[in-house]
């Protein structure tokens, strides 16, 4: 197991920002995609950004431009970094992490966190 720690939702208003944390336990994310989901209340988990081993990233249409996706290998950390939020980005986000897939489909990805909660008040 991998365990990941999300941190850094919260309650904010329309157009402000909030920084998301997901700490591995060991120095996995040097070698491991990490990727963030979220899912709003009566809708089913979608993705919204990942980044490679590599370095690459990907991102849902809707929030290009606004969320960052980066990593520090050295504190084994994935963040997301989401600026000018809205209301429609009110969801539980949850990180995860795959050694072997690179990509959008949550069946990919075999390590999750338990999700932090992110709302955006209009």
């Amino acid at each position: 197991q991998v365990p990941l720690v999300e941190s850094g939702g919260g309650l904010v208003q329309a157009g402000d920002s909030l920084r998301l944390s997901c700490a591995a336990s060991g120095r996995i994310f040097s070698s491991f995609a990490g990727a963030w989901f979220r899912q709003a209340i009566g809708k089913e988990r979608e993705f919204v950004a990942y980044i490679t081993w590599s370095g690459d990233t990907a991102y849902v249409d809707s929030v290009k431009g606004r969320f960052t996706i980066s990593r520090d290998n050295l504190k084994n950390t994935v963040y997301l970094q989401m600026n000018n939020l809205k209301p429609e980005d009110t969801a539980v986000y949850y990180c995860a992490a795959s050694k072997l897939y690179e990509g959008r489909n949550e069946i990919g990805y075999h390590y999750w966190g338990q999700g932090t909660q992110v709302t955006v008040s209009s």
